[in-house]
């Protein structure tokens, strides 16, 4: 695609803006969609390849694989055809702003075991509606994973480039659907399923593999096997045992939760790894909130060496104090309603005593009405003091 197409409208509603990608098969362009009030990605095939009936149909394949998918981490497809004046192939995407896994991973580092997780369970989302239709990607890897910004959603992932993808169907059409053959090998070395490697037919099984790697990447910033060339990874993933991921990068101190979710996702014989994409996002649902939860357990050995924290101090036990003092209270009265029947009681006697060694001495109730010898005190009323 000539440069002088920048700023320029093409299928008379695109205006084209910047080229923002190349690759060998055609170039990627950011264009303005007035009458959407949208930009779009457009993906042009090299005019020179037309010619090429095994790369049209690639691209052709990607176009109609990424349309039969709606999941909102795969990149949305909006229009595919040919240009009016070159009768070149194009793809008409959404477009992303972000950065991809791989230049992520080669800016920052190790990512957190709890973000990576949440992020390959997104994509495993999408993978799983993928492979529901038909669809097996055959080419992940971290730079066809995009972090974007979504509805607000940061970390949000989208799975980009679906060029190598299988479409399964019952009724094929003639020249429409794979391009490859069984014993032939495609894909990206440092991240395809041993199978892949052995050119075998394969399923959604070997996406699984692939998504394996890339997780363990994105924890470790290395690779499962010992560093080499491109092309020896291909007998690795067909013979060399994954190093634990937690061994990879001992010092980063990873839950060990992750050793055989990854051991299981990295099985070199398919049967033995994850039935499928949904499979695996459920195993690492399990690591977010033990590792989330291992992290708020922390606080407790200071407990439990004599520091006591604020909880503990909110929490001693201030009700029991209070129900003795209201013991305590009750037990006064009755101890001075004692003395006061007492005293009454030796009132009583000194006047009975009075009386009888003194008959002019006036008694205090009348001769008809004999003295109580025994007062009985009335109890406190209900919510008095002595409550």
């Amino acid at each position: 695609m000539p440069e002088d197409l920048i700023g320029k409208e093409i299928l008379g509603q695109f205006r084209i803006l910047e080229r923002i990608g190349r690759g060998g098969m055609g170039e990627v362009y950011k264009a303005e969609q007035p009458a959407m009030d949208r930009m779009v990605a457009i993906k042009i095939l090299h005019e020179k390849l037309a010619a090429r009936p095994d790369l049209v149909s690639r691209f052709r394949r990607e176009a109609r694989a990424m349309s039969r998918l709606s999941h909102p981490n795969t990149v949305r497809v909006f229009l595919y055809g040919q240009l009016e004046n070159t009768g070149q192939l194009y793809i008409a995407m959404e477009y992303l702003e972000g950065m991809d896994l791989a230049r992520i991973t080669r800016r920052d580092g190790p990512m957190d075991a709890i973000r990576a997780s949440k992020i390959i369970i997104q994509v495993l989302g999408a993978l799983e509606e993928a492979h529901g239709v038909g669809v097996i990607h055959r080419d992940l890897k971290p730079e066809n994973i995009l972090l974007t910004t979504q509805g607000g959603i940061a970390d949000f992932p989208k799975v980009l480039d679906f060029g190598l993808a299988k479409i399964k169907e019952q009724h094929p059409r003639p020249g429409s659907l794979v391009l490859t053959r069984e014993g032939m090998v495609f894909g990206t070395p440092e991240f395809m399923s041993p199978e892949q490697a052995r050119g075998e037919t394969l399923d959604g099984r070997s996406d699984i593999y692939s998504m394996g790697v890339i997780f363990y990447e994105m924890l470790t910033a290395r690779l499962p096997f010992p560093r080499c060339k491109p092309m020896e990874y291909i007998s690795h993933h067909i013979n060399t045992p994954p190093i634990p991921v937690t061994e990879r990068r001992p010092e980063l101190d990873m839950p060990k939760e992750l050793d055989p979710i990854m051991a299981k996702a990295l099985e070199k014989e398919r049967d033995d790894r994850y039935a499928s994409a949904k499979d695996f996002a459920q195993a690492l649902q399990t690591i977010i909130p033990r590792t989330a939860q291992s992290g708020a357990m922390h606080a407790i050995p200071s407990a439990s060496r004599g520091e006591p924290t604020q909880p503990q101090r909110i929490s001693s036990p201030a009700p029991p104090p209070a129900k003795e003092a209201s013991r305590g209270g009750k037990g006064l009265v009755i101890a001075l309603l004692v003395v006061i029947a007492a005293l009454l009681i030796a009132v009583v006697f000194l006047l009975a005593s009075s009386e009888a060694d003194d008959p002019a001495v006036v008694p205090l109730q009348p001769p008809e009405q004999p003295a109580p010898t025994t007062p009985q005190p009335q109890p406190p009323a209900p919510g008095g003091k002595g409550d």
